[in-house]
């Protein structure tokens, strides 16, 4: 019965897409990319890659078109997460559209003063359980670094706490080399070994190139690792345009498609097969003020842009969208957040992160994700379009009516009623008297409440005491190797 059209959006055409994936080749083949990582640089030489040795900027790789496509030919189309117990799946790939809070903001906006700090472990553990009930967004993220830990320990210790709190899959990254062990031996703890957590992937790991066509050692050895281990990376390309990429969308399409198809042939040749996920966190460059806008509107148009690239490569798809650059849950706050998670659901982007975000990706804000998750939710409604939900689809309710009655009454309306229209908790829908009798509140009112309420909830069920100990030993082991015994308790 069900003959809805999935409503979608495209900004290129596909000659502009070919031209754009032609050009991301003839850079890759031409210019190439710098490579910092020996073992990378290794595996690219092997390869058929060109490598020249430069000074104090890692290695130039020139990188022939046919090693681009079979890395292409290799990579899965979908990538599949699974939750805590490993029951629950979450399909990437296609059109299907999942959202995460943005990892990892440096600041929390704290709801009582309405001004960025730093964040701690208590505020980690009422994030963490806050994304728990939140029906629309689907992963988790470990979205704020907690300050009251070294910096050299933030990396695995706010993935601890998530695993510890969460049942959801994790959008994820490490800030060392060493990190990655540790997270991997975390996660491979809960999901019960690294085979499993192979077959049933509890976590993304970010590796971001840094523009123009620059690949860090850090995030080379976290592709070549994830890559190893069976864990999806997920390629996070951040071209500013007019300042490290083109001023044209265009033109930093070409550039963001060759950093994102480099870290593929790097994840392939370090295991063939390796699941990649093509995504990013471009922004159009405000010359005006050196910032770097997410909720500019040719930001979106970019992200969207480059999820239509990898959609042509058959490529799992990333953005940073669903965010804003205002400094507290206000109109501008709701207006750029809406416009990206729509759009980003229109274009069939797999994986959006960004909710609760604030001031360009730096500070999260519990309240805005409680909002958002609520944008999220209607963005869902969106795309799953208009339904046919009978034959004949109304004619025949006008048999039943009389002058006097209304639809109100039919069973019809009971039926369908909530499967065609959705009741936000935190939009108002009041009217103006009952609205100021309640007391007045805006939307940022209502969601302190929110927040306050889901926080008071039951907390998941806790994992099973074997693998909290297990948990537990990785992570004391990683804090004592970078000079920190001690770790917060947590609350």
């Amino acid at each position: 019965m069900n003959e809805n059209v999935r409503p979608t959006l495209r900004f290129l055409s596909d000659k502009l897409v070919s031209e754009i994936i032609d050009e991301a080749f003839d850079l890759l083949a031409r210019y190439g990319v710098y490579v910092e990582n020996k073992e990378a640089v290794g595996l690219l030489a092997a390869a058929g890659a060109s490598v020249e040795r430069t000074a104090g900027a890692g290695e130039r790789v020139r990188i022939p078109r046919k090693l681009g496509e079979d890395a292409l030919a290799s990579v899965p189309p979908v990538v599949k997460l699974y939750d805590r117990s490993g029951e629950k799946e979450y399909v990437v790939g296609g059109d299907e559209v999942h959202f995460d809070p943005g990892s990892a903001a440096v600041s929390l906006l704290d709801p009582e003063t309405q001004a960025e700090r730093k964040a701690d472990t208590a505020d980690l553990v009422r994030f963490y359980r806050l994304v728990e009930t939140l029906e629309n967004i689907h992963l988790q993220s470990t979205g704020l670094i907690s300050a009251d830990v070294p910096h050299a320990v933030a990396d695995a210790y706010r993935l601890y706490v998530g695993l510890r709190l969460s049942h959801k899959p994790f959008v994820t990254g490490t800030f060392r080399v060493e990190g990655f062990a540790a997270m991997r031996d975390m996660l491979a703890a809960v999901r019960g070994g690294e085979a499993e957590l192979r077959r049933r992937p509890l976590a993304i790991f970010d590796a971001c190139p840094s523009p123009p066509l620059k690949w860090s050692n850090l995030t080379t050895q976290s592709l070549i690792d994830a890559a190893r281990a069976g864990i999806p990376s997920e390629l996070i390309s951040m071209g500013l345009t007019g300042a490290t990429s083109p001023v044209t969308i265009a033109g930093t399409l070409v550039q963001h498609t060759a950093e994102n198809l480099a870290g593929i042939v790097i994840s392939q040749l370090a295991e063939r097969g390796a699941p990649v996920i093509f995504g990013g966190s471009p922004s159009s460059f405000d010359m005006r003020k050196g910032t770097t806008p997410m909720g500019a509107i040719e930001t979106m148009m970019i992200d969207c842009g480059y999820a239509q690239v990898g959609k042509r490569l058959n490529l799992p798809t990333h953005a940073y969208m669903g965010l804003s650059d205002a400094k507290v849950v206000d109109a501008q706050a709701g207006l750029e957040t809406a416009l990206g998670a729509v759009l980003a659901a229109l274009a069939g982007v797999n994986v959006v992160s960004g909710p609760g975000m604030l001031d360009f990706e730096s500070c999260q804000s519990l309240e805005k994700l409680a909002v958002d998750n609520e944008i999220c939710g209607m963005a869902y409604r969106v795309v799953a379009g208009i339904a046919k939900r009978e034959s004949p689809l109304a004619v025949h309710l006008f048999d039943q009516l009389t002058p006097e009655s209304q639809f109100l009454l039919l069973d019809h309306t009971l039926k369908w009623m909530r499967q065609e229209h959705t009741f936000p908790s935190l939009a108002d829908r009041d009217n103006y008297q009952n609205w100021a009798a309640a007391g007045r509140k805006t939307m940022a009112d209502r969601a302190r409440q929110d927040v306050a309420s889901r926080l008071a909830r039951p907390d998941a069920p806790p994992l099973a005491e074997a693998v909290r100990r297990d948990l537990e030993k990785v992570m004391k082991a990683y804090a004592k190797a970078g000079g920190n015994a001690d770790l917060p308790p947590l609350p």
